[in-house]
């Protein structure tokens, strides 16, 4: 049992877990502020030219039956501006990313040979070295 914690606590702990725990969290919150959106600013908007709130569209199929088809137009304004502003974020990202690469990649290009080549054994040797380890010929 004891083992089982242990193992337990070594997953939990791990970086990528809690990166994804915090992920999720924030997702939670987006999604409200999202919703609000839509629900507070989209829906009345488009009521003003529309002239109705989509909550308020259902289709009466029998009785008290209704099919709340203006719910799910609602979730699925909610969705595409979910997708727009995932998409728009990661573009970004990937942008942003890509300028480090490209940052480090010139780095690397401009720092100084740390290495050269005996001229003797031909062998790769410190920089600063005055003697070759490999064939001990004085440079």
């Amino acid at each position: 049992m004891k083992q089982m914690l242990k193992e337990f606590k070594e997953f939990i702990s791990r970086g990528n877990v809690m990166d994804m725990a915090v992920g999720i969290i924030i997702g939670g919150a987006f999604t409200g502020i999202v919703n609000s959106f839509v629900n507070d600013i989209i829906n009345p908007i488009i009521g003003i030219f529309g002239g109705m709130n989509f909550s308020d569209l259902k289709w009466n199929i029998v009785g008290d039956v209704t099919l709340n088809y203006g719910s799910f137009i609602t979730a699925v304004i909610n969705f595409l501006i979910m997708a727009a502003v995932l998409f728009a974020i990661i573009k970004f990202m990937n942008r942003f990313s890509a300028k480090l690469v490209v940052k480090k990649k010139d780095e690397e290009e401009h720092t100084e040979p740390t290495t050269k080549i005996c001229p003797f054994c031909k062998t790769e040797i410190a920089i600063d070295a005055t003697r070759c380890p490999h064939c001990t010929s004085n440079l």
